[in-house]
């Protein structure tokens, strides 16, 4: 996709979830491993029994990608995701957590792992959602390559509307993007608390 024709939607998420990656300041627990990510690193998918382990960042091809490992592995059931620090292209990854949910997929945060900004979308696609111990879950808002910040309380404004349409399909209330505007600036990540996170229904069980 060239630059110049990306749509703000991408752009503001080529911006928000890189920044997440090296300035996380946490109301809970810093990750596990944070200081090991770089921001640049690529997704990778292993594959064991009827497991995907998902780590790296979420790209554009991020769709491709989940379509070729069910291909090749039709016995996956389950999407683990070990580190995701988020991604350069949301609309890549809201396409694939319908993607994970049409196909009837689960997905898990590893134990000690962690999924942050655009990482916490892919996760809601999954129809069950679970953590393991010591997994977190952070979220802060956008801002796009001009400075824009989200419209609060606007239902109107067209990137507003995308997200929370996103979230309520996927069985998620829509006060969670409303929190999540508010829990964190762009350049900071805020972490859920467990009882957070069943409160807007991430985990399913």
């Amino acid at each position: 996709m060239d630059k110049n024709n990306q749509t703000p939607f991408v752009v503001l998420a080529r911006t928000i979830m890189l920044c997440a990656v090296f300035l996380l300041t946490s109301c809970a627990s810093e990750p596990p491993h944070a200081d090991d990510v770089a921001a640049k690193d690529p997704l990778r998918i292993y594959v064991s029994g009827n497991k995907a382990y998902l780590s790296g960042i979420l790209g554009r091809d991020l769709t491709s990608q989940l379509k070729n490992m069910i291909r090749k592995h039709p016995n996956v059931t389950d999407l683990v995701l070990v580190d995701v620090p988020g991604t350069d292209d949301e609309e890549a990854v809201i396409e694939s957590a319908r993607l994970i949910r049409s196909l009837g997929l689960n997905t898990h945060i590893a134990r000690t792992g962690y999924v942050l900004s655009g990482g916490v979308d892919l996760f809601l696609g999954g129809v069950k959602r679970t953590i393991g111990a010591g997994a977190a879950v952070g979220v802060h808002t956008w801002i796009d390559e001009s400075g824009k910040l989200p419209k609060n309380n606007d239902v109107s404004d067209s990137i507003n509307a995308t997200y929370i349409n996103f979230y309520l399909s996927m069985g998620v209330p829509e006060r969670f993007y409303w929190f999540s505007l508010k829990a964190a600036p762009a350049d900071r990540v805020y972490f859920l608390s467990p009882e957070e996170m069943y409160d807007y229904k991430l985990i399913t069980e």
